[in-house]
């Protein structure tokens, strides 16, 4: 079933039209950009965590307590990259959703990022 999903949401997004290329090459720059980013935030976000609950480095002792507000904020913009990519390229809410959700999964914004990036790339080739 999800197979199926899959395959007719890739069909869906094959047959929307890139209206304007150039602001979609410019979204997907900026998305690639944020994806990196979010994604090494996030890694720095699970050593944070680790130092605050695993070891004795909590509050003051803890050398990135300062860390976490950052990364929301940089993690909304993501946000932000990624409606503004899926606006662009005619992808569903759904769509958009997962991509935005994997920027909460330590290492997965990078590997989505990288089948994002080749798919909008594959549609701006061929047109």
């Amino acid at each position: 079933m999800a197979d199926v999903t899959q395959a007719n949401e890739k069909q869906s997004s094959d047959r929307a039209t890139i209206r304007d290329e150039a602001a979609a090459h410019k979204a997907l720059m900026f998305f690639k950009v944020m994806a990196f980013i979010v994604g090494v935030g996030l890694l720095v976000l699970v050593v944070e965590i680790v130092l605050e609950y695993a070891t004795s480095m909590s509050g003051p002792d803890n050398p990135l307590r300062w860390w976490p507000q950052p990364h929301g904020f940089i993690y909304m913009l993501y946000l932000v990259a990624t409606a503004n990519l899926g606006f662009k390229v005619g992808w569903s809410l759904p769509r958009m959703v997962l991509v935005m959700l994997a920027g909460c999964v330590p290492f997965l914004s990078f590997w989505v990022e990288r089948k994002v990036a080749a798919e909008v790339e594959g549609r701006l080739a061929r047109r």
